[in-house]
């Protein structure tokens, strides 16, 4: 029996709420919102040319992995990432590495999770968990996304790592080897805000940043010459993207309000991260209602009113463009 004392916690988040997680256990406190902040996460993308079940891909934060990666070099943490060729190569990996007492993060489809209902399980590869134990075929799992740590058998830890398809986690498996005595938060606090600020004000290309939600918003209001049918499951996949898979655009938002407001704290409650806070929170409010819209939309009998639930993202994407620029503000001061 291999099982390391380790504290479950539950997060918003699966990636981000790993790696808050893990570097805890190693002596690192750092909240999730932090995390994510730190790791320049929130974004937002629209991306036509790829298809998540045959509809374009609308990402609300940065690829898989970037917070494992970003936190690293921001941080300066040095973090072992390991793939495997082979499922018996994984599994052997994963079982010395517990052996030798090491709590670590894991890459997995949602899929093929037992502990997951039925009704929640979907082809994502990108899902993240906490492995911290084993008992001959039995693994202990802290998994962000659920109240309580769980367990899971052998075969199907194993298919979940080694699914193939978009994003295949190939075994991944992850920790950190070395940690600096001081970290500068408050330096990769102003990197990250300047980062993220300037990325979704000035992206050179239409389909990322503020200029991919407005290009979303001229995209839904051509649905109207579409096919009702793919119309409503265009709109359908939205809210999906936005409010199913991960935390979606309002959850992000909200999570990245919670990053400036522990930030102000940092910078002696700074007055200009307080009001990008507040503004965030008041952002993430707007996508819920954008989401609320369309499912209210496809429910109805009634015509689809394109045009407006066109505009409703045009003015989020104005308000979140007022964030990014207060931002900048605090950046100004630094």
């Amino acid at each position: 029996m291999n099982v390391t004392k380790f504290e479950h916690s539950h997060f918003a988040h699966c990636e981000s709420g790993v790696m808050s997680s893990l570097l805890r256990h190693y002596g690192v406190n750092l909240s999730e919102p932090m995390i994510f902040g730190l790791s320049s996460a929130l974004t937002f993308a629209y991306l036509p040319f790829i298809k998540i079940g045959g509809m374009p891909l609308v990402a609300y934060r940065s690829l898989p992995k970037s917070i494992i990666k970003n936190i690293q070099k921001n941080l300066k943490i040095k973090m072992k990432l390991e793939t495997f060729s082979n499922k018996e190569k994984g599994e052997q990996r994963l079982n010395q590495l517990l052996s030798e007492g090491k709590v670590v993060g894991a890459q997995t489809s949602v899929y093929w999770l037992p502990y997951f209902p039925p009704e929640m399980r979907f082809h994502f590869n990108a899902h993240n968990l906490v492995v911290y134990g084993r008992e001959k075929e039995t693994y202990f799992i802290s998994d962000p996304v659920f109240e309580n740590s769980v367990e899971c058998d052998k075969e199907s830890l194993l298919k979940a790592r080694f699914a193939k398809g978009m994003m295949a986690p190939k075994g991944l498996l992850y920790y950190p080897v070395d940690i600096p005595k001081d970290i500068d938060i408050k330096s990769a606090i102003v990197k990250s805000i300047t980062k993220t600020a300037k990325s979704m004000l000035k992206t050179p290309v239409p389909i990322s940043g503020l200029k991919g939600i407005r290009f979303l918003a001229k995209s839904i209001l051509k649905l109207e010459k579409k096919d009702k049918k793919y119309a409503k499951l265009f709109l359908g996949h939205i809210v999906r993207m936005q409010e199913e898979i991960g935390t979606g655009g309002a959850g992000f938002r909200y999570i990245y309000a919670s990053y400036l407001q522990e930030s102000s704290l940092l910078f002696d409650n700074d007055a200009i991260l307080e009001e990008s806070s507040n503004m965030m929170l008041e952002v993430g409010d707007k996508w819920r209602e954008f989401a609320l819209m369309i499912a209210k939309s496809i429910r109805s009998k009634k015509d689809i009113d394109f045009e407006a639930i066109s505009n409703k993202l045009i003015f989020i994407s104005t308000e979140e463009e007022k964030v990014y620029k207060k931002m900048l503000e605090f950046i100004g001061t630094k």
